[in-house]
């Protein structure tokens, strides 16, 4: 299985999740060097990709909210007469774009509760010689 095999969405939500966290840790690197070196050109580029990477993250769970059927877990939010269905599993996705690495933290959830389709299966325990 390799990290840039993008046959499935799962795999597809899962490396740019993975190149979301990257770009966060240039962008704070790209910030520390634009105060240390007193360069605002340090974060130009950094910034730029950041902001294109997160913008294809938030398209990715928003598909995966439909491909990977993220709309199974619901929390009702009643606001006065209106009932509203609030997919718990696509706003975790949505919301963990914003800390620095929170869609490592979100992915390694994600995978862990099953909601990763293929990436969510167990494999099997390595069997330990005795």
């Amino acid at each position: 299985m390799s990290f840039f095999d993008l046959t499935t969405p799962a795999k597809r939500f899962r490396f740019i999740a993975v190149a979301e966290a990257i770009t966060w840790a240039w962008l704070i690197v790209g910030m520390i060097l634009k105060r240390v070196n007193d360069d605002p050109e340090a974060i130009a580029l950094p910034g730029a990709v950041h902001g294109a990477v997160f913008i294809v993250f938030v398209l990715v769970s928003l598909v995966s909210h439909f491909q990977l059927k993220w709309n199974a877990v619901t929390w009702d939010l009643r606001l006065g007469g209106l009932r509203i269905a609030v997919p718990v599993v696509t706003l975790l996705a949505l919301v963990s774009s914003i800390p620095p690495f929170g869609s490592l933290v979100f992915e390694w959830w994600a995978k862990r509760n099953g909601h990763l389709a293929e990436l969510s299966a167990t494999e099997p325990a390595a069997e330990v010689a005795a």
